[in-house]
């Protein structure tokens, strides 16, 4: 069986064609999309991250500032800056780089967003919109993860998704999202986690694997029958003899893979680009949101 490779890469690309419309609409209106970033910390990954996000954002001509703290800061510092970024007209979206060091309680920050710039998706009322399936801002990753299903044409409408991984980033809203009674939803999905006894028999009796674990080529082929669509989330270091030191992996064993799943998508070049992808176009919703909201 040949096993058809969901680039998030290209998913993601034509993503931006498409929604340079809506950026160029904006700026007639001498609107431009603003996010701000809240770095925490000298964590290498997220730095990497916030980067890619600042960089894309500069490509597509949107206003991005980031602002960092040392791990010493205190949660009311943070919670202040967030207040000040609320009530600033110039950033339509927040977003607070996580993980936070342990002084700091990742609810409590979250939770001192406004709803309308919570462009991560995690705050209480927009993941309460989501699981009774109003309108709000969905996030970025599971957002990204249905974008891919939608542009390769994979409905998952009659199929089990077997989701692997509870987090509130990417595990339970998956699992709402692919059991929603929607166009290319529709599915029966089973949420395993770390408390699941014996994950391969979920996972080799599912027709789709999302895997959010973080647990470095976890799934093997041994774990899935042929034909399994897998959509992995994980991002992994792993030492190797390489220049750098390292190579990333995900949470599927890839080779193995190869020839047995029907479908998989790579790491790095998978799920990733598409959440930022997401964040673009969830930062674009908040300022044209904006403009209804002044009228």
């Amino acid at each position: 069986m040949e096993t058809r490779i969901l680039s998030g890469k290209k998913v993601s690309s034509s993503f931006y064609t498409s929604i340079k419309p809506r950026i160029d609409s904006l700026k007639s209106s001498d609107i431009i999309p603003g996010l701000a970033v809240l770095l925490v910390g000298d964590n290498a990954a997220s730095a990497v991250y916030v980067r890619n996000k600042t960089k894309k954002f500069n490509e597509l001509g949107l206003y991005s500032d980031t602002i960092t703290f040392s791990d010493s800061v205190s949660q009311d510092e943070i919670i202040s800056k967030i207040q000040e970024l609320n009530l600033n007209q110039s950033f339509h979206g927040i977003l607070v780089q996580l993980p936070l060091p342990d002084q700091i309680n990742d609810d409590i920050i979250i939770n001192s967003i406004d709803p309308k710039k919570d462009v991560d998706g995690f705050h209480p009322y927009n993941l309460g919109c989501l699981i009774s399936g109003k309108s709000g801002f969905v996030p970025c990753t599971p957002k990204g993860i249905m974008r891919i299903l939608d542009y390769y044409d994979i409905d998952l409408s009659n199929k089990h998704v077997v989701v692997v991984g509870r987090s509130n980033i990417v595990g339970r809203p998956i699992s709402i999202l692919t059991s929603m009674k929607k166009k290319f939803s529709n599915a029966t999905t089973t949420l395993c986690h770390s408390g699941t006894k014996n994950i391969s028999q979920y996972t080799q009796n599912a027709d789709v694997v999302i895997l959010a674990l973080g647990s470095p080529e976890y799934l093997t082929d041994k774990d899935v029958k042929e034909g399994t669509v897998i959509i992995d989330v994980g991002i992994n270091r792993i030492k190797d003899s390489t220049e750098k030191g390292f190579k990333l992996v995900g949470d599927a064993d890839y080779e193995s893979m190869i020839d047995h799943a029907g479908a998989i998508t790579p790491v790095p070049g998978g799920v990733g680009p598409m959440t930022i992808a997401m964040l673009v176009e969830n930062t674009v919703e908040a300022a044209e949101k904006s403009i209804n909201s002044s009228l």
